[in-house]
């Protein structure tokens, strides 16, 4: 056996992720194991012999997953606290406070590129040396799923850092000296980055995630990025024309009907914030959505999770997550939270009309809540489920008295990027700019199945029918919640009324129309732009805190060609009335997309 250094220093999540991956592939190779200390920058792995055996193809996509846990953080804080739906504490360290000011300098902590490098030079690295063609004793090729993984790490970062930084230095050769590491590389941007990952990724939509087992709690495909999801992300962010808009609605549609097998399902479920329907006094609140955000230990087959980036359980252990600390009040922050929900956004939440469906012996009355319910608890209901303060908390040391805050999607120490309710949006998002609007909106009011899309949608659009039956959607296995009393046999619902009560139903709810327009196709841009203003903000109501909102209003500003689409919501971030003062706060012109992006100084491999 080849004598190999040993590790001079890893992460703990690293030490505690391997034995544990390498049990499930003993039955193919056996190796020692050896890498480069993980605070490099540089490659976990240069020795061209590494790449070729299980043991260490595994020890080098574990290095890569923890370099990911580096950007992790930033991902959340640079799409959230730039945006319009959280507003900066007095709390807030100045790096925060200048990022939610979009007067991010390079020495602020979240604007390091190098981290981002680091991850593409790792993957670089792999792709470039993994023996891909070494098959096993039944003659099977044993890594295409671990490239197919790697890309999509690369492709992720390298998205990451052209919503970040607008055009930014390209390679795809590993890096191994500083020297390297020091020169000029074309700069490409946001269009670039989507033409070559998706022509990179198409080959690879048939892979499956790897599968490592569970590593310290967690079903370790939940560290990948799925092939298929990506790419209706990446059609989705180039937007060139109708077409890019329908192949990612096919990608995502791929994904949700094979993500637990061929033809299998991944509804919107039917887990929600309303309203008990068994009275109608406002009363009682039946809360079912909190699992979803906080829980790191659910199914595969029918958990709400896709993606997540695991952190360290402990400060000492160098990639432990601050998120928790920054959105909840704890002992170690002197309970002062550093981000909290704006006034656009408590705004949102109550201008929202609550539709709820009372049972009234063997009627079913329908209601809607009052708007001067207190508590926020006027309007959706999601945000009083994920968001409490309370103003009377006390400190069980000293006895003091302070305003507490919890938001409960930070519960966990992992970071969570891709869930499933963000592919069923983002379908709904594509669906729209591709032309069928009614398609949309069903995925946001009722939620969607085959008799959906025969009664609703297509014969609306009888000239693309074929390609709307392309989504198959059984109504057997997609049972709609339209009554309380199939909730125990139902699993799928509109977004929508995961907060607001049975939305297909609710005559504030209604697809955006105007029959006096003769021209059909004037018709459907009036319908779309209604449309994509309700999927604006359902945006809001469902991923608040998540990291979603900065890059989804560039996107939408983007596509129209308009920057007050982005602009005009994060000045009215502390309210529309106080628009122009938060105009004078932020320190750059948001009406010029350019300004929209950070920069930085210095070489991609260090700062």
């Amino acid at each position: 056996m080849k004598t190999k250094n040993k590790i001079s220093k890893a992460k703990a999540w690293t030490r505690g992720v391997l034995p544990l991956c390498l049990t499930a592939c003993l039955t193919l190779f056996t190796s020692c194991a050896d890498f480069f200390e993980q605070d490099s920058n540089m490659v976990v792995f240069a020795d061209k012999d590494h790449l070729n055996d299980a043991t260490d193809s595994i020890y080098s996509v574990i290095g890569i997953l923890n370099k990911l846990q580096a950007v992790a953080d930033r991902t959340v804080l640079l799409g959230e606290a730039r945006a319009d739906l959280v507003d900066v504490t007095a709390a807030a360290n100045a790096d925060l406070r200048d990022v939610a000011m979009s007067n991010i300098g390079d020495d602020n902590k979240y604007n390091r590129p190098r981290d981002y490098y680091a991850v593409i030079n790792n993957c670089n690295y792999f792709i470039k040396n993994v023996e891909d063609s070494l098959k096993n004793n039944r003659n099977e090729y044993i890594f295409l799923r671990e490239v197919a993984a790697v890309k999509a790490v690369r492709a992720w970062t390298y998205l990451q850092l052209a919503l970040n930084y607008g055009s930014v230095p390209f390679y795809t050769e590993p890096l191994l000296t500083k020297e390297e590491s020091e020169r000029e590389y074309p700069r490409v941007d946001l269009k670039y980055i989507c033409d070559y990952f998706i022509k990179d990724l198409l080959p690879y939509t048939e892979q499956p995630l790897p599968g490592y087992g569970t590593i310290k709690s967690l079903d370790s495909r939940f560290f990948f990025f799925p092939i298929n999801v990506l790419l209706g992300e990446l059609y989705l962010w180039r937007g060139n024309d109708r077409n890019d808009y329908k192949n990612a609605a096919i990608c995502y549609y791929n994904y949700i009907v094979n993500r637990n097998g061929t033809n299998s399902t991944y509804p919107t479920g039917t887990r929600f914030i309303q309203w008990n329907t068994a009275y109608s006094n406002w009363r009682n609140i039946f809360v079912d959505l909190q699992y979803e955000w906080i829980s790191n230990s659910e199914s595969w087959s029918s958990g709400e999770l896709i993606t997540m980036i695991p952190g360290d359980s402990i400060k000492s252990e160098g990639n432990y997550s601050e998120l928790r600390g920054i959105f909840n009040t704890t002992v170690d922050n002197d309970y002062k939270a550093s981000l909290t929900p704006s006034k656009s956004m408590t705004d949102l939440s109550a201008a929202q009309t609550y539709c709820h469906l009372y049972a009234n012996g063997s009627n079913v009355d329908t209601l809607y809540a009052p708007s001067t319910l207190t508590d926020y608890q006027a309007g959706d209901l999601r945000l009083w489920g994920m968001w409490r303060m309370n103003d009377n908390s006390v400190n069980s040391t000293t006895g003091d008295r302070y305003t507490s805050q919890t938001v409960f999607k930070y519960s966990t120490r992992n970071v969570h990027l891709y869930r499933r309710t963000m592919l069923w949006l983002h379908m709904a998002e594509a669906m729209n700019a591709a032309g069928y609007p009614r398609f949309a909106y069903a995925i946001l009011s009722k939620g969607l199945n085959n008799r959906v899309i025969e009664e609703d949608i297509i014969p609306y659009y009888r000239a693309d029918s074929t390609f709307l039956r392309q989504f198959d959607f059984p109504a057997s296995r997609y049972v709609l919640y339209n009554t309380p009393s199939v909730l125990s046999t139902a699993n799928t619902q509109g977004i929508h009324s995961r907060g607001s009560g049975f939305s297909q139903y609710n005559k504030d709810y209604r697809l955006p129309d105007d029959a006096a327009i003769e021209d059909s196709l004037a018709r459907i841009a009036y319908q779309q732009k209604g449309v994509e203003k309700m999927i604006i903000d359902e945006g809001a109501l469902e991923f608040v805190f998540e990291g979603q909102r900065w890059y989804e209003l560039m996107r939408f500003a983007l596509r129209n060609n308009d920057p007050a689409i982005l602009a005009d919501r994060v000045y009215a971030r502390r309210g529309a009335e106080n628009s122009g003062a938060m105009r004078g706060e932020i320190a750059v012109d948001l009406t010029n997309p350019a300004n929209w992006y950070m920069s930085w100084k210095g070489k991609i491999g260090m700062k």
